[in-house]
């Protein structure tokens, strides 16, 4: 009998958010991109919500022991080489997992604002925004906010390049590393701005029209974090991130009457 020879052990990522039953966005969103750039993904639930590609009709939080838990479990035994938080909808969630970071000594920290669904349903209580801005953002290497999300944390209207990058300055202060507002609700070409503290950088691709949306922020905080676990730089983990989305934007298919997801894995179907 033939033993199997084992594979080398992949980098390890880490997804703490919610599960999206439709299967674009959340836990699932998270796990298949990890999958699809060579990472080993591991999750932490935090709700459990019942949502499709036009609504999100219910949400059950998953209580703050059950959520300590999971990362324990996870952290204790598998580890990972990169992190990334999604859907934290209270304040309670937050702390238990910015605890969990604090405890398990966690660096590479993506750190995705998850307030509002792609159909329009807040997915974040407003009390809970103080508690990212206090909590969890001081531990992230990197936030990646839309211009709705970075208008909230920033408290301020974003309509220009400039305000992105005033948003992200402002943003900055509550300690993240880099704050990456990203562009694609302004009317021009989807343009994300990363700021370091010191400097800007621009990240561009051409704007993709299509309805496929869902579980686009997801998908791309989730890739940098694989791409971080893989080892590379900063700015090198964001273009290669947008060049991943963008792909999974202008492949997508179908799924559903609203807003469809990305394709996920169209770097690995291609020959289908």
């Amino acid at each position: 009998m033939t033993a199997p020879t084992p594979a080398p052990v992949p980098p390890k990522a880490l997804t703490i958010a919610g599960s999206d039953s439709g299967g674009g966005a959340g836990i699932q969103a998270d796990l298949k991109t990890f999958g699809a750039l060579g990472a080993f993904g591991s999750s932490v639930i935090t709700a459990i919500t019942a949502q499709n590609t036009v609504a999100v009709t219910a949400v059950q939080e998953i209580s703050t022991d059950v959520i300590a838990a999971q990362i324990d479990a996870v952290m204790e035994d598998i580890g990972a080489d990169a992190v990334k938080t999604g859907m934290l909808s209270s304040p309670e969630i937050v702390r238990a997992v910015s605890e969990g970071i604090e405890r398990h000594a966690i660096r590479n920290l993506v750190v995705d604002p998850v307030m509002i669904a792609k159909s329009g349903d807040r997915l974040l209580k407003e009390e809970a925004v103080r508690a990212v801005r206090e909590y969890l953002l001081p531990l992230a290497r990197i936030v990646t906010p839309n211009i709705p999300e970075a208008e909230v944390l920033a408290e301020m209207k974003i309509d220009s390049e400039a305000d992105m990058i005033e948003a992200a300055r402002q943003i900055h202060k509550s300690g993240p590393a880099i704050v990456i507002v990203k562009g694609g609700h302004l009317a021009d070409m989807p343009i994300d701005i990363a700021w370091d503290g010191e400097k800007a950088s621009y990240f561009q691709t051409d704007r993709v029209n299509t309805t496929a949306t869902h579980g686009t922020g997801c998908t791309f905080s989730a890739a940098i974090a694989a791409h971080l676990a893989h080892g590379y730089e900063v700015n090198d983990a964001i273009e290669r991130s947008k060049q991943y989305l963008y792909g999974a934007l202008m492949t997508a298919y179908q799924v559903g009457s609203g807003h469809s997801p990305v394709h996920h894995f169209h770097q690995l179907w291609s020959d289908r």
